[in-house]
């Protein structure tokens, strides 16, 4: 066959023209139960220059910040003292859909995350509903984050701050990938230290109460917990950034297998030490009354200083989220493009920085619309809903190559199960507007399936 090449991935042989535009899936081969899979990486027109250290730090970048300084009032509104145990409910749901996640992109290291998974898993439709439910709920994410930035830093003029946080760091992700991971670790560790000292001075403070821990199970019941954990899942879904740079990162079979549980399971104990400190010092009602928790914690435990401090990591945090969720939704609308399910323009590389930077501009301008109109919970809710059906797609992905290395697996039924009983226990006018988009993004790839037919 000439002008192709022969690539192995994960489980799957690819022809793929010399050109590397497109790929298709012509035969798999079983991988014995005793014996290891023998993988070459498949060639890219990305550049494979992220490490452990790199991958880690965009997944912290992406997690530190919109749990601590957005979702913490809305979930508290929702299950009273019972927030701590929403929170270990979300890292639950986020550990098993981490687990799920991370052994489809070490086998299958392609960018798209899910998306390119629930196509070569599942079919083309179910990796469609994923990629558009990932770039439209990390969109409505993006939205969110700059909403929240421009409420801590220019409270008179929030639109403003955060329209120019989004086109500042658009810049920086098209200046090349390497750039956007240093930048989002330095980030990420900042925002780390930050929580940490607040949580601690929180806990130390002579108003805080462990009674205001209490009780456990809250007042509100399971659907409070539930709808709260769904909530909260808002803060972890950033360790999904390391398997949308699939294509970028170096021996993916090792690093992300290995980055993705350090990343989540540091942001996890960082957000549990600095939740737990607010919670105590200013209670359920204290915390879901607060436009920004973190800093009226700090505020009540350490007074103006420490509010001041609070104010410039909720800067800094919301920053790398904005970050890394810029990197990630352009790699997944570019892999969507390069497969014709959005507009092939979408797919252009830069030949400078190796990055799709028409799809990075795109979703840039696409968020300042939005930040003009949608409210800021309302994007939280709804990215929450996207998401979890985002991942519901990855355990169903997860299932099918458990079967086709004879492997079962006991997380990936368990997190289908915990993404569908979150999604459906947060606000019902959220649940039903994530609903209509999926909807919508269908009917969308119809009619234009139908047009390129006639």
């Amino acid at each position: 066959m000439t002008g192709f090449k022969s690539l192995v991935n994960g489980s799957g042989v690819f022809l793929q023209p010399q050109d590397n535009k497109l790929a298709t899936t012509t035969s798999a081969i079983g991988a014995s139960v005793h014996e290891p899979m023998n993988e070459t990486q498949p060639e890219s027109r990305l550049s494979r220059r992220l490490g452990l250290h790199d991958a880690v730090g965009i997944g912290l970048g992406a997690m530190l910040g919109a749990g601590a300084f957005a979702a913490p009032g809305p979930a508290a509104a929702l299950a009273g003292s019972g927030l701590i145990l929403a929170l270990v409910l979300a890292g639950a749901v986020a550990y098993a859909n981490a687990t799920s996640t991370a052994r489809l992109a070490a086998v299958q290291p392609k960018a798209g995350g899910v998306y390119a998974f629930g196509r070569k898993r599942l079919n083309d439709t179910a990796g469609f509903i994923a990629g558009w439910a990932f770039v439209a709920g990390k969109i409505s994410s993006l939205t969110a984050m700059a909403l929240t930035f421009g409420a801590y830093v220019l409270p008179a003029q929030p639109k403003i701050a955060g329209i120019a946080a989004v086109a500042a760091l658009t810049a920086v992700n098209l200046a090349g990938v390497q750039r956007t991971a240093k930048a989002a670790t330095a980030g990420g560790l900042f925002v780390a230290v930050i929580l940490l000292g607040v949580g601690l001075i929180a806990f130390t403070s002579p108003d805080a109460s462990t009674s205001n821990l209490t009780p456990i199970t809250g007042g509100h019941g399971l659907h409070g917990i539930l709808g709260a954990a769904g909530i909260m899942f808002f803060a972890f879904a950033g360790y999904a950034r390391i398997a949308t740079l699939g294509e970028e990162v170096k021996d993916p079979a090792t690093t992300i297998p290995r980055a993705v549980p350090l990343a989540l399971g540091a942001a996890f104990a960082v957000y549990l030490i600095a939740i737990s400190g607010a919670l105590a010092v200013l209670g359920a009602d204290g915390l879901a009354n607060a436009k920004a928790p973190i800093e009226a914690a700090a505020r009540a435990a350490g007074g103006s200083g420490a509010a001041a401090v609070a104010r410039v990591g909720a800067g800094v945090a919301v920053l790398g989220v904005l970050l890394s969720l810029l990197a990630g939704v352009s790699r997944t609308a570019f892999a969507m493009a390069d497969d014709h399910e959005l507009p092939r323009f979408l797919s252009a590389v830069s030949e400078s920085a190796k990055v799709p930077h028409v799809a990075q501009i795109i979703t840039g301008l696409i968020v300042v619309g939005l930040v003009l109109v949608v409210p800021t919970a309302s994007a939280i809710a709804t990215s929450s809903m996207l998401i979890l059906t985002y991942y519901s797609i990855a355990h169903l992905s997860a299932l099918r190559l458990a079967s086709e290395q004879n492997r079962p697996r006991l997380l990936a039924p368990l997190g289908l199960i915990g993404c569908a009983a979150l999604a459906l226990n947060l606000p019902g006018a959220d649940v039903l507007t994530g609903v209509a988009v999926l909807a919508a993004g269908v009917a969308l790839r119809a009619v234009a399936r139908a047009t390129r037919s006639s």
